[in-house]
């Protein structure tokens, strides 16, 4: 059978269904997979340039490298894909989205039951007094040189919403872990299931659908295995279940 059909077969007959997305779903955005030889890993370290000791300690370092990453994801618009799973929610078909991603796409396409196990950088918060600001303010104050840049009001350092190398994970990850306890299947879209903790997630469901370019460590488990373009698949599935209505 049709591997498009398989995996709308496998999501109609679910009661509950989640999808957990990585990097790869937003290549299609104009966003480098942080994992591929041509993604903003391969210029520099992700574990010097995002973590929380660069941010803290050597702050001047870290708004030239790792921000500038954070900043172009602010930039970004949704492709196919987002909006796919965005209409899948809609539909009633799709329960939730826990993604990997800090991009705000899947949150920019429409979704509304999203677990942002990495963070977003929509916002950013005040370390001292928890004060919470819009990316944009942060922007204007390192553009005018304020380096770190301070709250308005207390003065303590503000940082992005972002979970740096070195912090712990925000209550999102338990949360959407939660959620999948009574998930029968998980779509995972464009994730290497190579981080952890994340690449537990899956162990949580009876039944996986993979949608990734390259093989993964859980594709023997998984009952659809796609190794395709993300944005193409999704709008392909959508596509066949809305032709069952």
């Amino acid at each position: 059978m049709d591997k498009i059909k398989e995996a709308a077969d496998l999501i109609l007959k679910s009661k509950k269904v989640f999808a957990l997305t990585g990097a790869g779903i937003s290549t299609d955005s104009g966003i480098p997979d942080f994992r591929s030889s041509t993604g903003y890993y391969s210029k520099m370290d992700p574990a010097l340039a995002l973590s929380k000791d660069r941010l803290l300690n050597h702050p001047e370092i870290f708004y030239k490298e790792g921000y500038k990453i954070l900043e172009d994801l602010n930039d970004q618009e949704p492709n196919g894909g987002h909006k796919a799973l965005a209409k899948l929610e809609e539909l009633g078909y799709l329960s939730g989205i826990i993604t990997q991603n800090i991009d705000n796409l899947h949150a920019k396409a429409g979704s509304k039951n999203i677990y942002e196990v990495h963070g977003e950088t929509r916002g950013t918060h005040c370390m001292k007094c928890g004060k919470e600001y819009p990316f944009a303010v942060m922007r204007e104050k390192v553009e005018k040189g304020e380096i770190p840049p301070k709250c308005d009001e207390c003065g303590g350092t503000i940082r992005p919403n972002v979970v740096m190398f070195g912090d712990m994970m925000p209550d999102d990850f338990e949360r959407g872990a939660r959620e999948l306890d009574n998930t029968d299947t998980l779509i995972v879209v464009g994730s290497s299931l190579t981080v952890s903790p994340v690449n537990f997630l899956p162990n949580y469901v009876d039944h996986l659908i993979i949608i990734n370019n390259d093989p993964t460590p859980m594709d023997r488990q998984a009952d659809v295995v796609i190794h395709k373009n993300s944005t193409i698949v999704l709008q392909e599935i959508l596509k066949e279940i809305e032709s069952r209505k």
